[in-house]
């Protein structure tokens, strides 16, 4: 059975910096993917970032100049750096293990398995 367990949130000041990261088990890594979705207060979920198979990474636009995606295979584990954070970031944090083409399409299926998320709270 495939777990994720993300780590790393907290409360922050705008401009503050966090890392999350997410570890998954219960996988053959070849055939899945993580990636990071957010879902702030009243609006839908939406991809933050991830990697496909290959090992490229995509990160949302709205983010890219800020966020970077990273991971360390041996450990099964992606990091999320957020850096110059903004009230607007504020959010749950949640990462999935899913069919890559699902992560990097920022589409994830009805059989992702989700880690139970991470809170980010960014202050003006």
């Amino acid at each position: 059975q495939v777990q994720v367990v993300e780590s790393g949130g907290g409360s922050v000041q705008a401009g503050g910096s966090l890392r999350l990261s997410c570890t998954a088990s219960g996988y053959a890594s070849h055939d899945y993917c993580l990636g990071w979705f957010r879902q702030a207060p009243g609006k839908e979920r939406e991809g933050v970032g991830g990697f496909n198979r290959i090992g490229v990474t995509r990160v949302a636009e709205s983010v890219k100049d800020r966020f970077t995606i990273s991971k360390e295979n041996a450990k099964n584990t992606l990091y999320l750096r957020m850096n110059s954070l903004k009230p607007e970031d504020t959010a749950m944090y949640y990462c999935a293990a899913d069919w890559c083409g699902n992560i990097w399409a920022f589409y994830p299926s009805q059989s992702a398995q989700w880690g139970q998320g991470t809170q980010v709270t960014v202050s003006s």
